[in-house]
């Protein structure tokens, strides 16, 4: 008997996959998982409600703290950022994978179905995991192969009495996990269509949140979040206070146009509150901790991890061979940073650390503990060769 595990999100695209695969591709038995990465609790419900009422063996499987540690605290330490925007979409999609690949093992499967189009990202981040931990997989992507719009899908849902709460008029595809929520489709696809405020549910509108600004000190230690206002937390919980704090300041909204993979330019829209807060704390205790040449090269380092990682090659030698040098920073990366909410702004007030790389003493203008007079001879020699080369009259 044919057996197929479809990676299930309960969304219009996976939803629509599960007829396809019984009527067109011949699967007896779909197997649906369903990862929890921190989307909606009510998503899982009613992706698991639907599942069974389409006739599939449905699994839902708890990734949230191997989420938490494995996957946004390295992304924490990189810095990772990807043409302006925190990452999260990009590292949950090879967990999701991971975990498909799990069931398939423990039911004798050896085909794979996702939802992915053919447009975006999603397909390259989940094939790479399936393939690299079964390459003897067998991968069928309808919806690529279709090449369906996503109105034929919503028809098609029509047809074969596939529940979904996607429409002509409201189409928002939306993904959520605990590290970010990304919004497209509709009129989101016109760069100049100002998104409308039903898009949003982590964070409020900033001219609507508190007038006093919000005070928040975020502890690190090795380059990740421990403790928010002098409370240790556990990573699930830190990072869902941390996206209530900055989400209720209007912190985390981030609207860009993203390049994809594929070379195609799309309108995007994020929110990420607690990504905003804890990636510019981080950053600013970097700046205290690190030499300038490690934060220098550290750049390109966290630039090229990014990447990787948007690419969703969590496996490539690359990626460990970069994470071999920011491992090494993050060992003094400890601390603490002062942050101020307000309105939509996530300022830097305050940092302090035991390995800090700065003396007062040293940088005041009020001390003598620098000898000024020994700048001079340095200062002499300060572009040199460019000053020889102006000589020339070149």
């Amino acid at each position: 008997m044919s057996k197929i595990v479809l990676v299930y999100s309960g969304g219009l695209d996976t939803s629509v996959c599960i007829p396809m695969l019984r009527e067109e591709y011949g699967f007896e038995e779909v197997y649906t998982v369903t990862v929890d990465v921190g989307q909606p609790r009510e998503d899982i419900v009613e992706a698991e409600a639907k599942a069974r009422a389409l006739g599939t063996h449905h699994t839902t499987v708890d990734a949230l703290d191997e989420f938490a540690r494995e996957y946004i605290f390295p992304a924490i330490r990189a810095n990772g950022d990807y043409e302006g925007y925190p990452i999260s979409t990009s590292i949950a999609r090879p967990l999701i994978a991971r975990k498909a690949v799990e069931v398939a093992q423990k039911v004798g499967a050896k085909a794979f179905g996702h939802g992915c189009t053919g447009k975006g990202n999603d397909q390259f981040r989940i094939e790479f995991m399936i393939r690299a931990m079964m390459p003897d997989a067998q991968i069928v992507a309808p919806m690529r192969e279709r090449n369906l719009t996503r109105l034929e899908e919503i028809e098609y849902a029509k047809a074969h009495n596939v529940p979904v709460s996607a429409t002509v008029e409201k189409i928002w595809s939306i993904d959520e996990n605990l590290w970010g929520r990304s919004i497209e489709g509709g009129r989101l696809e016109e760069p100049d269509f100002a998104p409308p405020e039903e898009i949003y549910r982590w964070t409020k509108d900033p001219r609507l949140a508190p007038d006093e600004p919000r005070i928040v000190e975020v502890g690190f230690e090795n380059g990740v979040p421990v403790s928010l206002d002098g409370k240790a937390m556990e990573p699930v919980a830190l990072i869902k206070e941390a996206n209530r704090i900055a989400g209720e300041n209007g912190v985390g909204r981030i609207d860009i146009m993203e390049d994809r993979m594929l070379g195609l330019k799309v309108r995007e829209n994020y929110e990420c509150p607690a990504a905003v807060m804890l990636l510019t704390a981080h950053r600013a205790l970097e700046a205290l901790v690190l030499t300038a040449d490690e934060l220098r090269f550290k750049k390109l380092v966290d630039m090229e991890w990014g990447r990787l990682a948007y690419y969703g090659l969590w496996l490539d030698p690359f990626k460990e061979d970069l994470e071999a040098f920011i491992d090494k920073t993050q060992r003094r990366v400890t601390g603490t940073v002062i942050m101020k909410l307000f309105k939509g702004s996530a300022t830097v007030i305050g940092r302090r650390s035991p390995y800090a790389l700065y003396s007062a003493e040293l940088a005041s203008f009020d001390t003598k503990a620098f000898d000024q007079r020994e700048a001079t001879g340095i200062v002499k020699t300060h572009g040199l060769q460019a000053r020889m080369y102006r000589s020339l009259g070149i």
